[in-house]
């Protein structure tokens, strides 16, 4: 095998692998109980428990071509990056089961999702010292904030897999990111990069009377 031949065989079990472990449940990292934080209830005051996974967006769901996709990182960074939608996949990940708390009001419990940290593409991209703000672009011009340290916590994730396949796209796939402790409107879809800021910039939504702060517990729907 040539070694070109080897590096493609080599991909394609890593990927296998990463496959089986997110079939696995023992291999799924559990964070539904992260509402601890905030309260004794699981669902957060003014929502409902569904088991449908309803659609919602600005505008309806993009097009795009997975040849020319990319995902970009810029800002107040040492290293901008691009990756191809391959690139973005190859990159570690991790599968965590989540709860998705929608502004509108209704919960969806135990879903995971499979994707890469938050904080990975933090190394990566070498935040600067002087960063503390994040602005998350999407492919249909969507745009929403979160503070550095909010995305620093635990479950924030750029997302491409949904209960064991890819994410769906009128759920935001190729890749959307996932906010379990916010508001969902907080966890762009179709997502296309991030940027770094040293000031904040308010997103589409919060420039339109959203909650800047979306925290689902304490009921912070609008601003």
């Amino acid at each position: 095998m040539t070694e070109a031949g080897a590096s493609d065989a080599d991909a394609r079990a890593d990927a296998d692998a990463a496959d089986a472990d997110a079939a696995d449940p023992a291999a799924i990292e559990d964070l539904t109980d992260l509402y601890r934080e905030y309260g004794e209830d699981r669902l957060p005051p003014g929502q409902r428990e569904t088991d449908r996974f309803p659609v919602l967006s600005k505008s309806g769901t993009p097009a795009w071509d997975p040849e020319t996709f990319e995902f970009e990182v810029w800002g107040a960074v040492e290293n901008s990056l691009a990756y191809s939608l391959s690139e973005f996949r190859d990159l570690p990940s991790v599968t965590q089961r989540q709860d998705f708390h929608c502004v509108t009001g209704w919960s969806k419990f135990d879903c995971a999702f499979t994707g890469v940290e938050f904080g990975a593409i933090v190394d990566l991209a070498g935040v600067r010292d002087d960063a503390d703000h994040v602005l998350f672009h999407a492919l249909d011009g969507y745009t929403t904030n979160l503070s550095l340290e909010e995305c620093a916590r635990e479950g924030v994730l750029f997302a491409y897999g949904f209960d064991g396949g890819d994410l769906p796209a009128d759920h935001g796939g190729p890749i959307r990111v996932v906010t379990p402790h916010k508001y969902a409107y907080k966890g762009a879809k179709w997502v296309s990069g991030v940027e770094f800021l040293t000031e904040k910039e308010l997103g589409y939504w919060e420039k339109r009377g959203y909650s800047d702060t979306a925290n689902p517990w304490n009921e912070e729907r609008y601003s």
